[in-house]
């Protein structure tokens, strides 16, 4: 792979290792064209100090650190959870993160939404199959990440501490002097066109397309747009994090492993100027006024610390005999819920592999699953959808609901011999899916972009079982005649 490159031509490598050359070449582990270094593993305990020196050993608030630098923790669990789920992080800043004006309501976004609730007129109920052709980036007017961000459904209500909304972003302007916190919950972000170049308190964070990157609950964060305008998917989650599944009978290794998660090193910067921080509560806007630069943190350790992922590094597992497996093997991330047998959230993808297996065919099966399905598309075709499914669209499908092929297809694949193919060349497609129903917003709702999956494609699903009435009767009378044989024998 060259040497300058740009996250278009990693869309054309089948899986990361393609990138190391056989061993021709010294490995790496991020893309030509990220500027930034990072930390990896999953769930470790991290630290990093932009000056050597800063961070104190042996204590973590002392009485005088270093530079005259402020202590901060930021604990995203309660005091009392378990040591292996205990979530914080020790910040040492130029300003603590109270150093602030106040708080000021903004006006509603009247195209986000964070109460799923079927209470609420603003959301729709509907067991129709519904699609959404991309959503255009807005031209003409400046819009950042923040002010582009439009929810399309989700469940339940984050006062309620389970629950989780999708959304969208559309954004044609880099966040200036502006940053986010969204004290709701945590944000699974896939840019789909257009890189983001993340500023947060813990470091930069470099992610393009095939990457995804996580803002967790609280963490401030800035977006630029290196690349121009950009739009992408968000998975946000209320109530629990992130984690890696379960691989059970898969053994140590495989779909996401641990050591390809990268997190950022510790980059400060001391401005003094006005800044606008935003939050999110209960879906609700407000920001505060500062005047200095919230990316102020010289040095942090801890555990809870944004991260990214490459998603060409995911391990891909599937059948080798017959049959295709449940879905849940393409989950690179999970969110537990109440429930124990049913997560919150599960973060799936559908990326090159290969498909192999005997006496069964390439399309899914006709199924109706107990999940809410919401898909999209970051580049590349999908197969398991129709014409319409593009690249920044989305594609929704709610809890046991049946979907499967049109009988065309089925048809063609009944006849083909068993797959033995690479599968998914050049695309990723993802799915947002949970166990609890989604309720639609006004916005997706009405949107000129939405399409219902039309039924009719299911109208010539052929009843191949009535050519074989005679068969099947003449089978049931010798088997009713040998059954009385038997029984007068007896």
């Amino acid at each position: 792979m060259p040497e300058e490159v740009g996250a278009e031509n990693y869309q054309d490598i089948f899986h990361w290792a393609e990138t190391q050359k056989d061993g021709a070449i010294p490995s790496f582990a991020v893309r030509k064209n990220d500027p930034y270094e990072y930390l990896s593993g999953f769930n470790n305990s991290f630290e990093s100090e932009a000056i050597p020196g800063t961070i104190p050993q042996g204590q973590n608030s002392p009485r005088c650190v270093r530079f005259g630098l402020y202590t901060e923790q930021m604990t995203a669990s309660a005091f009392v959870a378990p040591r292996h789920s205990n979530k914080k992080s020790w910040l040492y800043r130029v300003r603590p993160a109270v150093a602030h004006q106040g708080f000021t309501d903004m006006p509603d976004n009247p195209d986000t939404e964070a109460n799923f609730l079927p209470l609420n007129p603003r959301v729709h109920v509907s067991p129709q199959q519904v699609a959404w052709l991309p959503f255009e980036i807005p031209a003409g007017s400046d819009v950042d990440f923040v002010s582009g961000l439009k929810t399309v459904a989700g469940s339940g209500d984050p006062s309620l501490r389970e629950g989780i909304a999708t959304h969208v972003y559309m954004a044609n302007k880099s966040m200036d002097k502006r940053a986010f916190v969204n004290s709701d919950g945590d944000f699974l972000i896939v840019p789909q066109q257009g890189s983001l170049d993340i500023q947060t308190e813990f470091g930069p964070l470099f992610v393009q397309p095939g990457e995804i990157v996580v803002i967790q609950r609280g963490q401030r964060f800035r977006v630029e747009l290196p690349d121009g305008p950009s739009r992408g998917y968000i998975l946000e989650i209320w109530g629990a994090n992130f984690e890696l599944p379960e691989l059970g009978p898969l053994g140590a290794n495989g779909l996401a492993n641990a050591r390809d998660f990268l997190h950022p090193k510790a980059q400060y910067e001391v401005k003094k100027e006005k800044w606008e921080v935003v939050y999110k509560l209960s879906g609700k806007f407000f920001y505060s006024t500062q005047y200095h630069s919230p990316f102020d943190v010289v040095a942090w350790h801890g555990n809870y610390v944004p991260y990214k992922y490459d998603l060409t590094k995911f391990v891909n597992i599937g059948s080798i005999s017959v049959d295709h497996i449940d879905p849940s093997i393409f989950c690179v991330l999970t969110a537990k819920s109440r429930d124990p047998i049913a997560p919150l959230a599960d973060f799936l993808i559908f990326s090159p592999r290969w498909d192999v297996a005997s006496h069964t065919y390439r399309p899914p099966y006709y199924h109706r699953n107990v999940a809410s399905e919401l898909m999209g598309l970051i580049y590349g075709e999908y197969g398991g959808r129709s014409d319409e499914f593009q690249p920044g669209g989305v594609s929704f499908e709610c809890g046991m609901v049946p979907h499967g092929v049109a009988y065309a297809e089925f048809k063609e694949a009944s006849a083909s011999p068993p797959p033995l193919m690479q599968i998914s060349k050049g695309a990723i497609a993802i799915m947002f899916e949970s166990s609890r129903p989604f309720t639609i917003t006004d916005w997706a709702w009405s949107s000129d972009k939405k399409h219902e999956h039309d039924p009719k494609m299911w109208d010539d699903l052929v009843d191949n079982f009535s050519t074989h009435a005679k068969e099947v009767e003449q089978m049931l009378q010798n088997e009713t005649s040998q059954a009385l044989k038997a029984k007068n024998r007896n």
